[in-house]
């Protein structure tokens, strides 16, 4: 429950890093599904995309039928991408593999390099209430090489790089918010999915 709202949001569980976000998603309250079939995103708020693999979330989202059902929420609900998940929710990922093309970004991914070179930033992110830094996590991260059309950018590393952005009730964030005990951009998006 969110300001009295009951809300049911998914988390699309079809490989990634979903428990987090469920987990994170249960202290609020919030009533949560996991999402694997189409009929799965009936009666949802919101959904999350996970981390993971982009392309490995593309091709199951094709195999399970959830491409174009996504697709039609994504024009309706809100939808959060953290780093596979913003790959996958870009209109361009500079190479060939299933996307939603809902946000008006483009991404490159594992911009950082590989597994080894994951690291922690702190972050100046105004949306976000406190106004503390925000501890973010980057595990072979994408970084959002650009905005266009409505979307806007949320945050950037210090040299430029962006980071989190939002269009409307889009958002992506290169950086996994579920990793850490930091709260507000799981709050963030619930008053976007309101």
């Amino acid at each position: 429950m969110v300001n009295g709202l009951i809300m049911n949001i998914g988390v699309l569980a079809i490989q990634g890093d979903f428990a987090e976000h469920l987990a994170m998603l249960k202290g609020f309250g919030v009533q949560t599904a996991e999402v694997r079939l189409p009929n799965h995103l009936a009666g949802l708020d919101g959904l999350i995309i996970p981390g993971g693999e982009s392309t490995t979330i593309g091709k199951l989202a094709v195999d399970f039928g959830l491409l174009e059902p996504l697709r039609e929420f994504g024009k309706t609900y809100a939808i959060w991408g953290t780093c596979a998940g913003a790959i996958f929710l870009s209109k361009d990922a500079r190479r060939s593999q299933p996307l939603l093309g809902l946000m008006d970004i483009s991404v490159e991914r594992n911009a950082f390099g590989r597994q080894v070179e994951s690291f922690e930033a702190e972050l100046e992110i105004p949306e976000l209430s406190g106004g503390a830094p925000y501890p973010a996590v980057f595990i072979r991260a994408p970084i959002i090489e650009a905005v266009s059309g409505e979307a806007r950018i949320l945050s950037t590393l210090p040299d430029g790089r962006i980071v989190a952005a939002r269009q409307e009730k889009l958002l992506a964030t290169s950086f996994h918010p579920e990793l850490t005990q930091d709260t507000r951009f799981h709050e963030y998006f619930l008053s976007l999915a309101k």
